[in-house]
């Protein structure tokens, strides 16, 4: 059977994944591993572990007679960077972005290439310290000079898990364009910073981000692509699936809410609200906004199991109760429109309203979970209007907002969702390891005679539903 093989690298599960022509999964591995720490003591990724277990799959899985690897890609998450030597050896470790950027550096950088507010505009990325990933390899230039010196090429992780098979050092637009304050918007190239901190002599060859190289392994040659960024990458089944207009929000610690049919440039206040450009696979921006709300949920509803001495894990047998809604919102008012979301834009965007609310005021814990929820939905709403209006001149209005991940299976979450969008379809859209199928049908060409699918994608309908009706 021809198939490809998929390494979905994320932050917790390492996954590798064979998928047969018509792009269903045939065969399946997963590993978690366990994080080290970096020379300062933070917690980071276990590179050596990691790029064993990718050698020994692959290894694995080219020895299995009833499959015949036609292609191997990747996906894997953003903003990591693995600096190599001329022979292609890590010199430091794969640092956390959640490590904290040393200030000082931070203001020398701005104070450089400044004022802030006018980059992070040019760059479509939000100042996140080390989620903007250029930002790393400028620590590493002025932290770790001698190292620096012997550094032949900062790979962004994607990239370097596809090199430690091919051989084959390069950069891909999915990576670059994502938060990274490396891309110039406005110029379609890397920033004037970049050049002038000649980082972008250590910065590897950009290739389109559906390209292969062949390899041999054995007797046999494989295709192998150079990776993509798993947030762009989850985008494809979608783009390959619809062609009307559509915003997808993806679900988990991050609720991303993706337009790629809005091509109007950020604006400062869009910025402030953590507004952000994804690269598209094909090149094109992707206006996105980002809602901290996944992990939020997971806060609260540990402390929801705490105050009611019920499992963490209570709120899946909590059903969708339009009374208990309509009781809330008169007791205290929700954000129920989009004007009433525009009224309320200084609703702080990093927590929720719930982390705020004393828990002694419900009287059970369904009431207070529906409350979790209303709270979560009303920043939502203002999340994804940022990304829904599109002021270009070619404007393209949305009629379907798809919801994969987490909430997409949170019957509260949905209906809500659906009443604040009485005029956009919602859906609760499945697809099966989104960012692995993603990485397959971006190389579809260099593998597959058949037509590429277009039904990807499970949906369910979800209209509003409210006390009233």
């Amino acid at each position: 059977m021809n198939v490809i093989a998929i390494f979905d690298i994320g932050k917790t599960n390492k996954k590798l994944f064979l998928f047969d022509e018509q792009y269903r999964i045939v065969w399946e591995k997963s590993e978690q591993f366990a994080e080290i720490t970096d020379h300062e003591g933070d917690s980071c990724e276990d590179l050596d572990q990691l790029i064993s277990w990718v050698k020994s799959s692959l290894a694995e899985v080219l020895a299995l007679a009833e499959f015949s690897i036609q292609a191997i890609n990747f996906s894997a998450y953003g903003a990591s960077i693995v600096h190599i030597d001329k022979d292609g050896q890590p010199l430091s470790p794969l640092y956390n972005y959640l490590k904290v950027y040393p200030a000082p550096l931070l203001q020398q950088f701005f104070d450089a290439y400044g004022p802030e507010s006018a980059i992070t505009r040019q760059t479509a990325s939000p100042s996140l310290g080390n989620l903007n990933s250029g930002l790393q390899v400028y620590r590493f230039k002025y932290e770790q000079p001698d190292l620096f010196e012997k550094l032949a090429f900062s790979l962004h992780l994607p990239q370097y898990v596809s090199f430690v098979v091919s051989g084959w050092p390069v950069s891909d637009l999915t990576s670059i364009g994502c938060h990274t304050m490396l891309w110039d918007f406005d110029r379609q190239q890397y920033h004037r910073w970049v050049s002038h901190e000649k980082i972008d002599t250590r910065l590897a060859p950009i290739v389109p981000s559906d390209s292969t190289r062949p390899i041999t392994v054995g007797d046999v040659s494989v295709q192998v692509g150079v990776g993509l960024h798993d947030s762009s990458a989850a985008l494809i089944p979608y783009l390959a699936s619809f062609k009307e207009p559509f915003v997808l929000i993806s679900t988990g610690t991050w609720c991303v809410s993706m337009n790629p049919f809005n091509s109007s440039p950020l604006t400062p206040e869009e910025l402030q609200y953590d507004c952000l450009n994804y690269m598209h696979y094909k090149g094109q921006p992707v206006k996105s906004s980002r809602l901290f709300a996944g992990y939020e949920h997971e806060q609260q509803v540990k402390r929801l199991a705490d105050h009611f001495h019920v499992a963490v894990d209570q709120y899946v047998r909590v059903g969708y109760n339009p009374d208990i809604i309509e009781q809330l919102r008169q007791h205290a008012g929700q954000v129920t429109t989009e004007n009433d979301a525009r009224g309320k834009q200084l609703l702080s965007m990093q927590g929720s309203l719930f982390g705020q609310r004393q828990l002694s005021d419900f009287t059970a814990y369904d009431e207070a979970y529906h409350q979790l929820v209303l709270d979560i939905v009303s920043q939502q709403l203002i999340s994804t209007n940022l990304v829904l209006a599109d002021i270009s001149p070619r404007r393209s209005t949305v009629k379907r907002i798809f919801v994969d991940g987490g909430f997409g299976k949170n019957p509260i979450y949905m209906n809500l969702l659906a009443i604040a969008f009485p005029d956009i379809e919602v859906y609760a859209a499945s697809v099966a390891q989104a960012s692995a199928l993603g990485a397959a049908l971006a190389i579809h060409q260099y593998w597959n005679s058949h037509v590429m699918p277009g039904d990807c994608v499970e949906l369910k309908k979800y209209t509003a539903h409210t006390a009233a009706n």
